[in-house]
């Protein structure tokens, strides 16, 4: 999909009327296609070149990226560290910025910086606690949550204020998300909170993984219910799917990883398949096909952890992209492409003048 106005290809865009950000994410939902994003596994590493590697395995089948910040409570490159290096060769991307380890100083100032260097979306998490990484020592910080983020960035980017009341020269031109699962009780209460965020600053919404169709259903019809899906002020909504390796590998995240709702019939269908990995993956797009009629849902969120080659595959196997190739690193012009792409052509020799 390439806009009538862009300057140059993979730069940031004019910001259209009834816009507030000029990424390419804001432009393709607003206009009514199904929009795909997928996340990064950040290196633990300070390898540039393995960020543009892990990115180019994307090229032509999402529309943003995540750099997810911390998952999980552990240590990884910074997110705002994948957003500068992504954005410096064209990727649109979904800067991730979790409270638990930074207070609203830090928090504000990292916002102003992702956005100098280019990241037009950002989604706003309270975090996971510490006690479920690696570092059960450190200190939590939680000087805000999820919807007080959602409330200062707000601010930040339409009054151009901090927190404090202090002002800001440049605003942040960036369109914000926050997570939601509608996949854990107490159900009922899902939408509610959906709306909160909303009423935050939240104008996208990626979810936790969904296995149960008919609990995304329901959820989406209250949120209709609510008025949530319609107006200049709607929001948007990409539910979380994502390739289940085994049925063993299913039974542990959903026995150890907290708000992961996955119904027996699942578990039952993997452990019936010679071949659970490709079963896997074929769940995934089954689903996908399924998300993608739900009245209201506007995109998904794919999360193929250490299963990243996998998102080509599910996305051409369902066709949900309907001929759209999101932009990519020389995607018009092959001699543009992200360095680390397979298909990136040699650096020609210097020539040496006699």
């Amino acid at each position: 999909m390439k806009f009538d106005d862009e300057p140059v290809p993979g730069y940031s865009l004019p910001i259209l009327p009834g816009h507030v950000s000029p990424g390419r994410l804001e432009r393709v939902l607003r206009a009514g296609k199904f929009a795909i994003t997928s996340e990064i596994d950040p290196p633990d590493s300070a390898d540039p070149a393995e960020v543009l590697k892990r990115a180019a395995i994307f090229d032509g089948y999402v529309d943003a990226i995540n750099a997810t910040d911390g998952s999980g409570a552990h240590c990884h490159m910074s997110s705002v560290g994948v957003c500068s290096l992504l954005t410096r060769v064209g990727y649109a991307t979904i800067l991730q910025i979790s409270c638990r380890d930074r207070n609203r100083i830090a928090i504000q100032g990292e916002i102003l910086g992702a956005a100098a260097m280019g990241a037009c979306n950002l989604l706003c998490l309270s975090g996971d606690g510490v006690q479920a990484g690696d570092h059960p020592q450190a200190k939590p910080v939680f000087d805000l949550d999820s919807m007080s983020l959602l409330e200062i960035a707000r601010g930040m980017r339409d009054e151009c204020r901090f927190q404090s009341g202090r002002k800001i020269d440049m605003p942040p031109r960036i369109f914000l998300g926050a997570a939601e699962n509608p996949f854990v009780p107490p159900l009922e209460w899902r939408p509610h909170r959906l709306a909160k965020k909303v009423a935050a600053g939240a104008q996208f919404i990626q979810t936790q993984y969904c296995f149960d169709i008919p609990r995304l259903r329901d959820f989406m019809l209250k949120v209709n219910d609510l008025g949530l899906l319609e107006g200049p002020d709607r929001v948007f909504i990409l539910p979380g799917i994502g390739p289940l390796a085994s049925a063993r590998s299913a039974r542990w995240i959903r026995e150890n990883v907290p708000g992961v709702h996955i119904p027996d019939a699942v578990i039952a269908r993997l452990e019936g398949a010679k071949n659970q990995k490709e079963e896997g993956k074929r769940l995934c797009m089954d689903l996908l096909h399924q998300i993608r009629e739900i009245p209201g849902v506007s995109g998904a969120h794919i999360m193929a952890y250490r299963q990243e080659h996998t998102v080509a595959e599910i996305i051409e196997g369902t066709g949900v992209l309907e001929g759209r190739v999101p932009w990519y690193p020389g995607r018009d012009n092959p001699k543009e492409l992200n360095p680390e792409s397979p298909d990136a052509l040699p650096e020609e020799p210097e020539q040496v003048s006699g």
